[in-house]
């Protein structure tokens, strides 16, 4: 019973988006239905381009979930492909600027390729250098790599984006030997290897990263992961808990923390976390699915099945809405055969 539970709950947790690798296209790609590109203009004030080796991530909504992480070309644009319709902003960081986030805008189905500009302003070099906007993910390790190092990781990028992961494997691991420090490499290294269901060298890689750098909000949330499916659930609360640290508006490490709690059988904690991660302006659907399995621990059936129903006005179609329905029919004919036995 309790491994069903376990079984149950988890797989539908990670059904959710995982943590994707960070990823860059390259020019002419192709986009699939439903998605559409957008082209950042990094500028100065006086309209300078800003130049190349310059990070910037696609964080969705005005969130801080990063979607994919670009660098700049020499021209001071950077690219990304297949981006799904939705709210974004973007957060550019690196050597000789000040980090900046820009103004959330929207991709839609009428304007699938856009152009998004953001100023930067330039730092004196001798002066002491702002952390990035969001330290959670940036990690400042990463802005000390060699221009051979990210050469390496851009290619492994594109690599990533056209599915090539043994080419991806073997061009992060170059990026590694050039930059034994590269933390966002050995982070997308692990994220490869679990699209190869290599378990062991993904679980080898994101703990070099958090080893690495343990405030690295994408490297703590996969390795959570990793430990969730292994049932080791203190060691992914802990990790979860450091990943809020430095992004506390991320759902989805906010979820998987709730999944955490239900699953260490702390159901009044599942529940404050998953209501916290419904507060949040985007939070995942699944947020409503663990209050109720933590509402039916506690016997409160219709607190559950108030969960359930919000789920599925957020949610109505596909298979995870098909399985809610099905936990609310179990639920409500046990109600009924409850209300017979006891006439």
């Amino acid at each position: 019973m309790q491994y069903q539970r376990w079984l149950t709950l988890v797989l539908f947790v990670l059904g959710i988006s995982s943590a994707a690798a960070q990823s860059r296209g390259g020019s002419g790609r192709s986009v699939g239905p439903g998605a559409g590109s957008v082209h950042v203009h990094v500028i100065y004030a006086d309209d300078r381009r800003a130049g190349s080796n310059l990070q910037v991530q696609l964080i969705q909504g005005s969130s801080s979930t990063p979607v994919q992480t670009a660098y700049t070309n020499d021209g001071g644009v950077a690219t990304f492909w297949n981006i799904p319709i939705g709210n974004y902003h973007v957060l550019v960081s690196g050597e000789g600027i000040q980090s900046v986030e820009g103004d959330v805008f929207e991709l839609d189905s009428r304007r699938v390729t856009q152009s998004q500009y953001v100023m930067v302003r330039s730092v004196d070099a001798a002066a002491p250098r702002p952390p990035p906007a969001n330290s959670g993910l940036v990690s400042a390790a990463d802005l000390n790599a060699s221009s051979k190092a990210r050469d390496e990781f851009k290619k492994a990028n594109e690599a990533i984006a056209k599915q090539e992961w043994s080419k991806a494997v073997a061009l992060l691991t170059k990026a590694i030997a050039t930059y034994p420090q590269y933390v966002s490499a050995y982070n997308n290294l692990g994220v490869v290897y679990a699209r190869m269901n290599d378990v062991v060298h993904e679980r080898e890689a994101l703990e070099k990263a958090v080893v690495l750098d343990e405030h690295y909000a994408p490297a703590c949330q996969n390795l959570a992961k990793v430990y969730l499916q292994a049932r080791q659930f203190p060691k992914a609360e802990d990790l979860l808990q450091k990943a809020l640290s430095s992004n506390p508006n991320n759902g989805e490490s906010m979820v998987l923390l709730a999944d955490t709690q239900y699953m260490e059988h702390r159901y009044g904690l599942a529940i404050a976390t998953a209501q916290k991660a419904h507060a949040l302006p985007k939070h995942p659907t699944v947020a409503h699915y663990i209050a109720a399995k933590a509402y039916e621990q506690q016997n409160k059936n219709v607190e559950a099945l108030a969960e359930f129903q919000i789920f599925l006005s957020e949610e109505p179609t596909g298979p995870r809405a098909d399985h809610v329905r099905s936990d609310m029919t179990r639920l409500q004919s046990a109600a009924e055969n409850m209300t017979a036995s006891s006439r």
